[in-house]
């Protein structure tokens, strides 16, 4: 592994993880998960708050630094103390369930300025990149509209038009649609299928349940700090093997039986 963050080859999965443990104290998050993400393949993490899907995002650039095991992005381990985390973190795009604009920007400039800032291009490539991605995201007539003015669906949509921008290999999503209102989810949802369709590799902590079963090719079930199963994304979400995944989707897509069930006892 060099300092560039180059992939160490052609073969490697575009996401390893491997023996991956995170304890904050003396609470251990995550508790030795195996996982990949080969490239173009779009994989949901379903699972209870608190299961670890979340922690397990921020492992894989890096936001949080695992307690033990390695991560591999492209074939660059991520893991590697000498890494250049900068250089990875280049290649892998990250939305998160806040939108985390600048209000002082406009659409533009919010998508314009990490080009600046980390990959050093002009302002003018910047700025037509940012048009180009804001218009694929279906922001086109919001470039000089600030975040103020734009609905929290499309403040989202600004945030993936940056992480794109940057020129990503895989896409990072934590709870993309979990701070929106319902009549917001959708457009989120639209250009997140879009992005699927062109090949982009995807991994997606989601409830959205439609989206795992009709956009991913695999979903994983995590509880405690495990990944409890994992398979193709239709059988996953209709019919899973475990019942904790099966009890777990229960509540999610009958939220109100559950409830009920949950009176009763």
């Amino acid at each position: 592994m060099t300092r560039t963050g180059e992939p160490a080859g052609a073969d490697a999965g575009a996401i390893e993880i491997s023996g991956l443990h995170k304890s904050f104290g003396a609470n251990e998050v995550l508790r030795g998960i195996d996982f990949r993400v080969d490239a173009g393949e779009v994989v949901c993490v379903i699972g209870p708050s608190g299961s670890g899907k979340s922690t397990l995002l921020r492992c894989v650039n890096l936001l949080e630094e695992p307690s033990a095991g390695t991560v591999r992005v492209a074939g660059a381990e991520v893991t590697d103390p000498d890494v250049d985390i900068d250089a990875v973190r280049r290649r892998i795009g990250m939305v998160f369930q806040s939108f985390n604009l600048f209000p002082h920007l406009t659409a533009l400039g919010n998508v314009a300025v990490a080009q600046r800032k980390v990959l050093r291009r002009g302002k003018r490539d910047a700025e037509r990149i940012a048009r180009e991605n804001l218009e694929r995201v279906g922001l086109a007539d919001k470039v000089g509209a600030y975040p103020a003015q734009l609905s929290g669906g499309q403040q989202q949509r600004v945030a993936i038009a940056r992480a794109l921008a940057m020129g990503p290999e895989v896409m990072l999503f934590d709870e993309p649609t979990s701070a929106l209102d319902p009549e917001l989810v959708g457009d989120v949802l639209g250009v997140m299928r879009g992005l699927a369709e062109a090949g982009m590799t995807m991994l997606v902590v989601t409830h959205e349940m439609s989206f795992a079963r009709e956009v991913a090719d695999r979903v994983a079930f995590m509880d405690g700090g495990v990944i409890v199963e994992q398979g193709e994304a239709a059988r996953m979400v209709t019919d899973p093997d475990h019942e904790r995944t099966r009890e777990f989707l229960s509540r999610v897509l009958d939220p109100a039986a559950a409830r009920v069930q949950g009176g009763e006892r």
